[in-house]
């Protein structure tokens, strides 16, 4: 294991939304786990926001020794997502870069602020994908991944107070919330989040003082 800066940066809640069109995806209450993929090499090594391992087998079993409650994300990852999106790399001149690191959330029915439950189906879902010019932007998103396992698009449309109400008044049949997302992409992606009043009582009741660390 190696310590990395922030692999996904932290995005901003409500407070700081911007004014501008977006596309809304479900937020999803689970771990975020990022894989890197290599042109010559493949995939070669993963990891959460801090920490990567190498994608080989002592790097996956460094990775469950100390990460118990993740025990087939390597499994779901490599049955699910690492062919189809390899094809893309390879096939899509957009991706003509050397690396390019994939952003997935896993998670189960019973997931709970980053905590998981043994007896649970898991799966991961693809939500952001990060190439040397940064990460892409969300049309284009939907456009080239569309087709894969990918978070739900909620809503696409200009980011209003009204939305932003409705999504904390659970309008949009979304669990923790949702991540708002505008831009083309690079430095000009901009990215908040929103949760849902229901999840902000669950924190309460969980973490009771220490909630807001679970918040926006």
């Amino acid at each position: 294991m190696v310590r990395v800066k922030l692999a996904y940066p932290k995005i901003p809640g409500s407070a700081q939304s911007p004014d501008g069109q977006c596309v809304a995806f479900e937020k999803y209450d689970g771990t975020n786990l990022h894989w890197v993929w290599e042109r010559e090499l493949g995939w070669f090594a993963f990891g959460m926001r801090r920490n990567r391992y190498d994608l080989d087998e002592v790097g996956i079993a460094d990775f469950h020794a100390h990460h118990e409650g993740l025990p087939d994300a390597v499994e779901i990852f490599q049955r699910d997502l690492a062919a189809p999106l390899e094809a893309i790399f390879r096939e899509n001149p957009r991706y003509d870069f050397s690396e390019i690191t994939a952003f997935t959330e896993y998670f189960g029915t019973n997931s709970f602020a980053g905590l998981h439950k043994s007896y649970d189906c898991k799966q991961l879902v693809l939500f952001d994908v990060e190439t040397g010019d940064g990460l892409i932007g969300p049309e284009q998103f939907l456009a080239d991944f569309g087709e894969l396992p990918i978070a739900r698009v909620v809503y696409r449309g200009r980011l209003t107070g009204r939305f932003t109400q409705d999504v904390r008044d659970g309008r949009y049949n979304v669990d923790e919330g949702v991540v708002c997302k505008g831009g083309a992409g690079g430095n000009d992606l901009w990215m908040i989040k929103i949760k849902t009043n229901s999840y902000m009582e669950r924190l309460k009741q969980a973490f009771v003082d220490d909630w807001e660390a679970y918040w926006e």
